[in-house]
């Protein structure tokens, strides 16, 4: 019997299911936790491997409360989503960092991950005690943009004791193979890179050409490659695992043609 050709393993993608987006931005983005769980398992049955979800109170207003957190977490995993779960603990949820602190500390449903933006004050604590609650960190860093090199200065500056805990998360402001060469010699943590908008899909073919996990969804682009509006997140993935798939044996061929 032929032995079946071996698929290359793909790197990780993740999947942002609502962002900070809102109804005004469209149908494509899922505001109630039933749709949430809706749309995280069609990207996951797409080819998600990770799913970040922004909670929200029925207002639409971004929440860090417990109240919020934790029925938002318990209806994707209730609806059967079983990869890790992220979410944010950003300004954007709670502006005070010692609100943020608080907010975490009094998580009643933990998440598997949170974001925590390294270009925010108290980035550092904050990321100190969700290890220590057992929730892994994405540690996010723009580079490229207006933010300077200050973000990326906190991280290195800050003590990763658990690597195998950190992530992180390069947010490019274009598909720049320089600003990706600049990565090396970072602490030993996992890489995942991905941009917005305009960038979204010039980042993510240079993230599938180097081999890093990269991120898609309506919280990052609402149009696919070829420019058309998207009208799911699984849309997106689904575009995304065909761009990493080709990405990767692009690669491989070039490899082995050395």
């Amino acid at each position: 019997m032929p032995l079946l050709p071996l698929l290359p393993l793909l790197p990780l993608l993740l999947a942002s299911v609502n962002g900070a987006r809102s109804a005004a931005d469209g149908p494509a983005v899922p505001m109630s936790p039933a749709d949430l769980a809706e749309s995280a398992l069609a990207a996951v049955a797409a080819g998600a491997g990770e799913v970040l979800v922004h909670p929200r109170t029925p207002c639409g207003r971004e929440s860090l409360s417990p109240r919020v957190v934790g029925p938002v977490l318990a209806a994707m995993r209730g609806a059967g989503v079983h990869v890790p779960l992220s979410v944010p603990a950003g300004i954007g949820a709670e502006p005070d960092p010692a609100g943020r602190l608080e907010r975490v500390r009094s998580w009643t449903v933990l998440p598997d991950r949170a974001v925590v933006r390294f270009g925010e004050p108290g980035a550092g604590e904050l990321a100190r005690a969700l290890l220590a609650r057992g929730v892994s960190v994405d540690a996010v860093v723009p580079v490229g943009g207006p933010a300077g090199p200050e973000p990326m200065a906190r991280f290195l500056a800050w003590p990763v004791r658990e690597p195998g805990r950190v992530r992180l998360v390069v947010e490019l402001a274009a598909a720049d193979p320089a600003l990706m060469a600049g990565l090396r010699g970072l602490p030993p943590v996992a890489v995942l890179v991905c941009g917005r908008e305009a960038a979204a899909w010039p980042v993510l073919r240079l993230a599938a050409r180097c081999g890093t996990g990269a991120r898609t969804g309506v919280g990052d682009v609402l149009h696919l490659p070829d420019g058309r509006p998207a009208r799911s997140t699984a849309e997106l993935v689904a575009a995304a695992r065909d761009l990493m798939a080709r990405g990767t044996a692009a690669a491989g061929i070039t490899a082995a043609s050395r």
